[in-house]
């Protein structure tokens, strides 16, 4: 024995409008690629948006300039926003100050010796419009990483020199993303 209802007139209709107005609705959504072509396809980055990235001059990384942080997240910013191609006319300034600060996160038992840290790098950026001297976009990018601490020193500097290494990488990602999510919707 079945106990299927055969669908009333009003509720089939009912569900369909349903559906047209779902169509509608995401039909008149704004999403477009950010560094693809919107005409489908694998053409490379938009124009407009790469070609803005790779108009910002990069200043030198403030606040931890001695530190080998600051050269990767430099060196990271640099290639993210120029992406190999010809330097353009710059047009825009981004300036980036930055902290790293280290925290000891577990003890080991009976000997009061740090077994694990995590490195926190904090960043502040301005982007700038340079003939202008007009601020576009400000903002704040953090990132933690984690590393142990063991007996061996050279071990323990090579896990603290990785640990800001990642934290760089990390922030300058996030920066990129950033001024690009800026560049997109000026577009």
């Amino acid at each position: 024995m079945s106990s299927s209802k055969p669908v009333s007139r009003r509720h089939f209709t009912g569900l369909v409008l349903g559906y047209i107005a779902t169509a509608g609705l995401l039909g008149s959504c704004q999403i477009r690629p950010l560094y693809g072509s919107a005409g489908g396809g694998l053409t490379g980055q938009s124009a407009g948006v790469a070609d803005e990235l790779a108009a910002i001059s990069l200043d030198s990384i403030g606040g931890i300039s001695r530190r080998p942080a600051a050269r990767e997240l430099y060196n990271e910013l640099t290639f993210k926003l120029e992406r190999g191609t010809s330097a353009p006319e710059k047009k825009y300034r981004l300036r980036v100050q930055a902290n790293i600060s280290t925290a000891s996160v577990g003890v080991q038992q009976l000997s009061d010796v740090p077994a694990s840290y995590t490195m926190t790098m904090n960043a502040h950026f301005i982007l700038t419009d340079m003939s202008a001297d007009k601020v576009l976009l400000t903002g704040k990018s953090f990132s933690t990483a984690a590393f142990d601490f063991s007996s061996q020193r050279f071990a323990n500097e090579r896990a603290s020199r990785d640990a800001e290494e990642r934290v760089a990488r990390s922030v300058a990602e996030d920066i990129h993303a950033r001024l690009a999510g800026f560049f997109a919707q000026q577009t």
